[in-house]
């Protein structure tokens, strides 16, 4: 903990900054003809990254460094890498940007060559300069017009050398023609009891502040208890980022509470309708290049659009989450790739059909991008109003669907990404299905057909399944969540905060929703209980649907105990026993699924009874959330929210 003095001036400083407003929020006149679209870096931001994202060794010998190169003789370096790719489909598509220009400083002698791809992933070269005895640092320029990728492709940086040759090359920027103005940027980070995760990305953002020229503001909205302002080196960070960080403590209003406060604060503060505010979460490991990226494409956007970055697994750094999602609103799945797009790839791998290295050549049109890392310009939020209040989960689907449907797309942007927790390692029955289940059909609601028979069908699917899987909290969950939606709009009035507090008193009641160490499963010794896998998806699967249905209803179990795999806790497999000791997600603990007839009859007939109230009251709440939408996205009902 620092020293109260040490804390005292922090807070000052926080306070300080936020109530003066001296971010200027104006657009910047560039310093130079050329806009910095991404720099060439040869390492990551941690030691846990592979250099090979960045820079592949492809013969010989060379040292990898954050922004340089040295290659011995006769090795071979190449930026055909995930963070080394210059995106040129996108540039093409969406801006009116003509040329690209890669400038590097180089000593020694060696080749630079920048090189091309296709949709096919078919290699060409574009422009070479070869380089001889430089004994001094010098400056080599190369051009590569952006004029062959509509469908897909992209540019990247190749460097060799030869028998007796040594090369270091450095600084290697790719820069794109400035326009008139440029938009500043400011970040939004929320931020919950993670404290040390946010400092940490704080930190990396004030080390890489020189490069970083069109940031203009950083907006912390801290809505925890163990608060980033109680960390030793705060204050160090604080005075890096000077006037740039306006660290904000405000109630928990989920991470669509928080992330709307950097919106909320940039339309006070700016002299301009002119300005981007970039979301990102507080426990990812920032890669800060992505700031330069997403800004800089913004930047040269021929139309506002919101520009998002790419998730790749923090616990699998070399795995891409996915190429571009979309949504399928009226049946509630979000997260779906978008055809032709990588889906926990491995980006030093291949593609286990095609054998061919997994890179996103295509270009693909995305459907939203998930608030990880998601630049959002201001011109979208003056004609659209600020997200739900939804707490936490489909908030970023929703405001994505509502800006397309003004026409503001979204793109997914390759090569400007954070490591983010791996989705699959956490657990889908916790308190925060709830909210995905309700924000999800309220989503549904405002931008879909909203077809009630199919998301009936939906709903009463997930229900069989969770009761056949004895996993009656989240049965109960689910019923809540469909109880909520039909209390209509008034349901999001004080933004969520009565609803988690609620869902976890409701979760509490159903033992199955807590989570036991293997050796301490209570009423079962530890060794008493192996392993019993699954059999395969049945071919038949309605047919026994029903007859694990009559089972249930008779109280018949092939198993009295057994141990289930996460993987293969399958509805058809988990309704054989009597009693389950289902490994969690996380990989952290088990979960014991015990039958309950009398609780089982229960919830199946509240959950009918709700879920056939929502096929006859939906469509009349579905014109109640419509109506209330402005009301609820307005300025004026985020002021009351946050206290202001």
């Amino acid at each position: 903990m620092p020293g109260k003095a040490a804390s005292a001036t922090a807070k000052r400083s926080a306070t300080a900054s936020t109530k003066e407003g001296r971010t200027r929020f104006s657009e910047h006149t560039p310093q130079a003809d050329r806009l910095l679209a991404q720099r060439g870096l040869f390492a990551g931001p941690s030691d846990v990254v592979s250099k090979d994202l960045y820079a592949d060794v492809a013969k010989g010998v060379a040292a990898r460094h954050r922004e340089s190169v040295t290659l011995e003789p006769s090795a071979r370096v190449s930026g055909n890498t995930y963070f080394g790719r210059f995106p040129a489909a996108y540039w093409q598509r969406w801006t009116k940007v003509k040329t690209v220009a890669v400038e590097a400083t180089v000593t020694g002698s060696g080749q630079l060559a920048v090189r091309a791809s296709d949709v096919e992933g078919e290699p060409r070269t574009v422009a070479v300069r070869n380089v001889v005895g430089a004994e001094q640092p010098a400056t080599v320029t190369l051009e590569a017009p952006l004029d062959k990728f509509l469908d897909g492709g992209a540019l990247w940086l190749d460097l060799e050398t030869e028998a007796g040759e040594r090369l270091t090359v450095s600084q290697v920027r790719w820069t794109v023609e400035a326009p008139e103005k440029i938009r500043p940027t400011a970040v939004t980070i929320c931020t919950m009891n993670r404290a040390d995760d946010c400092l940490g990305n704080l930190r990396a953002l004030a080390d890489s502040l020189p490069a970083l020229d069109t940031l203009d503001a950083i907006y912390v909205a801290d809505q925890g208890t163990d608060t980033v302002d109680s960390r030793e080196g705060f204050a160090d960070v604080a005075k890096s980022l000077g006037d740039k960080l306006r660290y904000i403590k405000q109630p928990n209003l989920g991470g669509a509470g928080g992330f709307t406060r950097g919106l909320y604060e940039v339309a006070g503060n700016t002299e301009t309708e002119h300005a981007n505010v970039l979301f990102m979460d507080d426990d990812v490991l920032l890669e800060p290049d992505l700031v330069i990226r997403l800004t800089a494409f913004s930047n040269r956007a021929a139309h506002p659009m919101i520009v998002g970055g790419q998730m790749l697994n923090l616990l699998h750094p070399n795995q891409l989450h996915v190429g571009a999602e979309y949504a399928r609103l009226n049946t509630l799945e979000p997260g779906q790739p978008v055809p032709h797009s990588l889906e926990t790839a491995d980006l030093l791998g291949v593609d286990k059909k095609t054998g061919e290295p997994n890179r996103q050549e295509r270009r693909l049109d995305a459907g939203y991008n998930g608030w990880w890392s998601c630049l959002i310009p201001y011109e979208v939020v003056k004609e659209i109003g600020y997200p739900m209040p939804f707490f936490f989960q489909w908030d970023d689907a929703e405001y994505s669907y509502r800006a397309r449907a003004h026409g503001f797309p979204t793109v997914t942007l390759p090569g400007a990404g954070v490591w983010h927790a791996d989705f699959h390692w956490k657990d889908w029955d916790e308190w925060h299905r709830y909210f995905n289940l309700r924000n999800s059909i309220i989503t549904a609601a405002l931008h879909s057909p909203f077809d009630l028979n199919v998301l009936s069908r939906v709903l009463m699917a997930q229900l069989v399944r969770y009761l056949l899987g004895m996993q009656y909290g989240l049965s109960a969950t689910l019923i809540k969540a469909v109880e909520d939606f039909l209390e209509g709009p008034d349901i999001l009035h004080d933004g969520g905060v009565a609803a988690m507090k609620e869902i976890r008193e409701i979760r509490a009641q159903y033992p199955e929703t807590k989570k036991y160490a293997p050796t301490e499963v209570p009423g079962v010794a530890s060794n008493d209980i192996g392993i019993i896998n699954t059999a395969p998806r049945p071919s038949m699967q309605r047919l026994v649907l029903l007859k694990r249905i009559l089972d249930r209803v008779l109280g018949k179990h092939r198993f009295a105990l057994g141990a289930i795999p996460s993987d293969e806790a399958h509805w058809w497999h988990v309704s054989l026993f009597k009693t389950a000791i289902v490994t969690d997600a996380s990989q952290e603990g088990v979960r014991v699924r015990s039958y309950d007839r009398d609780r089982m009859f229960d919830l199946a007939k509240r959950g009918v009874k709700v879920i056939n109230r929502l096929r006859k009251e939906g469509r009349a709440v579905q014109a109640q959330y419509k109506r209330a939408l402005p009301e609820l996205t307005s300025r004026e009902n985020w002021s009351r929210l946050y206290g202001l």
